[in-house]
């Protein structure tokens, strides 16, 4: 006979497993979310320096 502890240990590898894939998945949807966030506010820095050479040139053409 299997000692009730040892249902105990079982089960709590299985518990440890489950919360640490559920930890992975939910850190890397805010890793994603951050870097998406990061990148769009790099689009509007690179939009905002096109637009300012932009008018550079027509000032200086104008």
């Amino acid at each position: 006979m299997i000692p009730i502890w040892l249902y105990f240990v079982i089960a709590g590898i299985f518990i440890s497993a489950f919360m640490a894939i559920k930890t992975g998945r939910d850190e890397r949807k805010a890793e994603t979310a951050q870097i998406e966030q990061e990148g769009e506010v790099y689009m509007q820095r690179l939009e905002s320096a096109r637009d300012d050479k932009r008018e550079q040139y027509e000032r200086q053409e104008g």
